[in-house]
């Protein structure tokens, strides 16, 4: 299987960096690059990438409203670049739907992985955000438009037990450990949850276990 990537930075020497590292992996095609934000919406809405990577600062159309786009007319996964790591910028971008942030001076490799690793469908995020800066994020910036309580109606008692453990950060072997269940089954659960809330991931899902109350902000 071959991963469509669109790369987005109004630096062109970026760009190119970026597109030199991810084209040389075999089952990594960049499909296309964009200078601006309104451009990248343009890309991945035209060649259906599977990641979109995204300078957070770009003109025109800056990266967050441009993953918020993105994340609402598609179902490609956006990846934030930035060189700023300031905690509304990640917050941003969480609430934009991104499914991956990390600063630009990731690692070759570790750009790689963050790619796979996002368009598998998980969730990759630089080692300075962590599960307080989240449910720090839900006490400080609570969500008007949210009513999490009818969602979780839909929860059977497992995938709401699965949705608290998600929030603290649990793997999905944690999870089957602390579930005693088979890690096949708690993909199962996971799978659900994420289905039924109608979210893209498990940042996603951390955020709902704060903002729908399963988590004390704080308490983690």
């Amino acid at each position: 299987m071959t991963i469509g990537i669109v790369i987005a930075d109004d630096q062109e020497l970026v760009r190119s960096g970026f597109a030199m590292i991810l084209d040389s992996q075999p089952d990594f095609t960049v499909v296309a690059e964009a200078s601006n934000g309104a451009e990248a919406v343009a890309a991945a809405t035209e060649h259906a990438p599977d990641v979109v990577l995204l300078d957070i600062r770009m003109p025109h159309l800056d990266g967050i409203e441009a993953a918020r786009l993105i994340c609402a007319r598609t179902s490609s996964r956006v990846l934030m670049l930035t060189t700023f790591d300031q905690d509304d910028y990640v917050y941003d971008a969480l609430y934009a739907g991104a499914s991956g942030f990390l600063l630009k001076d990731v690692r070759r490799d570790d750009l790689v992985h963050a790619v796979r690793v996002v368009a598998a469908g998980e969730s990759l995020l630089a080692p300075t955000v962590t599960r307080r800066l989240i449910s720090d994020l839900v006490v400080r910036r609570p969500r008007s438009d949210v009513s999490p309580a009818t969602g979780l109606d839909a929860l059977t008692s497992r995938e709401k037990e699965t949705l608290v453990l998600l929030g603290r950060g649990l793997s999905n072997s944690e999870i089957a450990t602390a579930m005693v269940l088979s890690e096949h089954t708690v993909k199962t659960h996971v799978s659900n949850v994420l289905s039924k809330l109608g979210l893209r991931d498990r940042v996603q899902a951390v955020i709902a276990a704060y903002e729908s109350g399963l988590i004390v902000a704080g308490s983690a």
